[in-house]
């Protein structure tokens, strides 16, 4: 990367590598990745005062549960806005935690198996950005991350950084001859769609593929 870093938005991805007892047992808290962000946020607090998100993705759930959580603030603080409200939401939550069991080694601690399935933003990738904006306009749809959600899992996308694309009507050009109806003229729209195009065509072609070769629908999108 050869030049200076200016004006531009700052953002954050991360991903936890241990099991949810890991973090539990070394750092005494649900919510260490939660807690992390919020401290890589602050850090690039300068990088952005418009606005704020952060969205989380828990891994290998059950049909059924949530996974995909997102959230975002334009408030006079929005980092500060964002995390408080995000983890009381996650506080609220973990109030209904069943207890782990004693074979566990837990303690007298909520099972950490059910909180990251139930408790929101509790998954093991997080991705953050603050907002600095480069037109008139500041509301929550301007803010990052954006999210392209579907029933299959492999369809969903989660987009946060910072550009400008100055080609946003030829892109659209060509998601309208593509049979698509975007929602929106905007670079992140641009980019979300054009990628969920060809996110949405590789996952036809697997289908394809392995329903060819006598593999069964759920197990052709695993």
């Amino acid at each position: 990367m050869g030049d200076d870093i200016g004006h531009e938005c700052g953002f954050a991805f991360l991903r936890l590598l241990k099991p949810p007892q890991y973090y539990l047992e070394k750092y005494g808290t649900q919510f260490f990745g939660l807690n992390r962000m919020y401290m890589l946020m602050e850090k690039q607090r300068n990088r952005g005062q418009d606005g704020a998100g952060v969205a989380s993705v828990t891994l290998d759930v059950p049909p059924g549960s949530k996974y995909i959580h997102c959230e975002k603030s334009i408030a006079a603080d929005p980092i500060k806005d964002l995390f408080g409200r995000v983890q009381q939401q996650a506080v609220e939550r973990l109030k209904h935690a069943p207890m782990a069991t004693k074979e566990s080694g837990m303690g007298d601690q909520p099972d950490p198996h059910w909180v990251r399935e139930h408790v929101p933003f509790c998954g093991e990738a997080l991705l953050a950005h603050v907002r600095y904006g480069t037109d008139s306009e500041n509301s929550l749809d301007r803010c990052h991350p954006v999210t392209r959600e579907s029933n299959w899992m492999t369809r969903n996308l989660i987009l946060a950084g910072n550009f400008n694309i100055t080609n946003n009507e030829d892109l659209f050009s060509s998601l309208v001859q593509l049979g698509q109806h975007p929602r929106q003229l905007s670079d992140t729209i641009m980019l979300l769609e054009k990628v969920g195009h060809f996110v949405d065509k590789e996952n036809n072609d697997l289908f394809v593929k392995y329903s060819a070769s006598g593999h069964d629908p759920q197990t052709s999108f695993s």
